[in-house]
């Protein structure tokens, strides 16, 4: 499991990079590393805009992080995939900054930009040479509160996103999986869809809908911004000022409540996918959201299980029973609700339910008898040589700072949480093992099968 509740999982060309790196992890990291605690700074202006300074002198460069508190948990069910839009929308113009401009002034620049989108939250960062700050806090500005919300950009964009849902769901293998577990795991709730959303909701989406969306969301107190590298931070707070200081404090967004409700019984499906060229299988458990006490216990309990060669289901189904080219997990970490998947690859002719018996059969065995002195340190010693080396880079602090901000309204997070992995014991393990996974746990499992097989 992802070292922090942050890497979030949502379209399932992730799920590939998974199965790769599954099938890469042929020795698990064992080696202890060395954390430097990360030094930051917490600023706030009139408006409500969060700002985190944070210096690193390492290279010339600089990182910016603007983190929304806005994800596809605030839609309407009938409007879905309005912040995953807004990911794309975000670089088309602002009132001063022309059509397909920002791109160009970045790259002529030296740097790189990007964003991305999941259920809590759209974030949008640069990486930059030090001396262009003042760009990334102009565009950034700009967006926040003076973007384009016109016919040209939204029409480009709707083509795009469109596109980009038929090529990564509907014409993927198993491209549909997110999409169906998501409806199933967390049906009746704001989480009860994909990220990406639905075509005939974006087909039907006016300019006004999504000026709506744009004006509740995108402003000063729903987002948190975020600089960590060659800075003075003086300098830079002159310099936010400057920018984001001109806006003037605005309402809260206006969100919907969120009422998670029991799994009240166990579901399958079969899926006839002529697009997959080998059977799989995918369980997905409700499980703990993150900063749960119970989270940290589910993350070990799930490296232990599926992460890896090592793992117990890999070694079970691959190596042993020779039934799976792949097994894995990944995580749903969610702010107001969880989720795991488990999924394994099957080989030609061999039978989905079989595995899925082996897989509670792994579940139950730690449910009942616990794990290992052994397996507890080895997901300890992954854990932490994760947490410490996915914060070695400018930008990969900036988000998890924004991150920590943005679910716990603690950045101190970021040199702290690693002790609440590091205190997970053995009895914390069979116990979340026997509430959330247990064989009375409602489950749903999605059966894909290929042209031509029959289970």
């Amino acid at each position: 499991m992802q070292r922090s509740v942050f890497k979030s999982i949502w379209s399932f060309s992730v799920l590939w990079l998974f199965i790769i790196i599954t099938m890469a992890l042929v020795n698990p990291f064992e080696a202890r590393c060395k954390f430097n605690p990360i030094k930051y700074e917490v600023d706030s202006l009139e408006n409500g805009l969060k700002v985190i300074y944070s210096v690193d002198k390492t290279a010339p460069i600089v990182a910016t992080v603007v983190h929304y508190k806005v994800g596809s948990r605030d839609e309407d069910p009938q409007h879905t995939g309005y912040a995953h839009f807004f990911e794309h929308l975000m670089f088309e113009a602002t009132e001063n900054i022309p059509r397909a401009s920002i791109d160009k002034y970045v790259q002529e620049a030296g740097g790189t930009l990007n964003a991305h989108t999941s259920y809590d939250e759209t974030v949008y960062y640069f990486k930059l040479p030090s001396n262009y700050l003042n760009l990334a806090l102009w565009i950034e500005s700009q967006r926040m509160r003076k973007l384009k919300v016109d016919s040209v950009g939204v029409n480009t964009q709707k083509g795009v996103v469109i596109e980009e849902l038929r090529m990564r769901y509907e014409n993927q293998p198993y491209g549909t999986m997110l999409m169906k577990m998501s409806e199933r795991l967390f049906g009746g709730t704001s989480y009860g869809w994909a990220t990406i959303g639905y075509i005939e909701h974006l087909e039907k989406a006016t300019i006004d809908d999504f000026k709506g969306f744009y004006d509740n969301f995108y402003k000063p107190n729903n987002a948190i911004l975020v600089i960590v590298g060659d800075i003075d931070i003086p300098e830079a707070k002159k310099l936010v000022r400057q920018y984001f200081g001109i806006y003037p404090p605005s309402e809260p967004p206006v969100r919907h409540n969120f009422n998670l409700l029991p799994l009240e019984k166990s579901y399958e499906e079969v899926v006839n996918d002529p697009k997959a060229q080998l059977p799989a299988v995918f369980i997905g458990f409700r499980g703990p959201k993150i900063g749960e006490p119970d989270y940290y216990a589910m993350s070990i309990l799930s490296d232990i299980l599926a992460n890896g060669e090592s793992s117990r289901l890999y070694q079970r189904l691959v190596d042993k029973e020779q039934v799976a080219v792949a097994a894995s997990m990944f995580p749903l970490p969610l702010e107001y609700a969880g989720g795991i998947i488990f999924y394994a690859v099957a080989h030609p002719n061999k039978s989905l339910k079989k595995i899925k018996d082996i897989i509670f059969e792994e579940i139950q065995k730690i449910a009942k008898d616990g794990i290992t002195d052994e397996e507890l340190t080895k997901a300890k010693n992954i854990t932490e040589t994760q947490f410490i080396m996915e914060k070695k880079n400018v930008l990969e602090k900036a988000e998890v700072l924004a991150k920590y901000q943005a679910y716990f309204n603690n950045p101190s997070l970021i040199n702290t949480e690693l002790d609440k992995y590091l205190a997970v014991t053995k009895d914390d393990i069979k116990r979340v093992a026997q509430k959330f996974l247990s064989s009375n746990a409602h489950n749903v499992t999605l059966f894909y099968h290929p042209n031509g097989y029959s289970d």
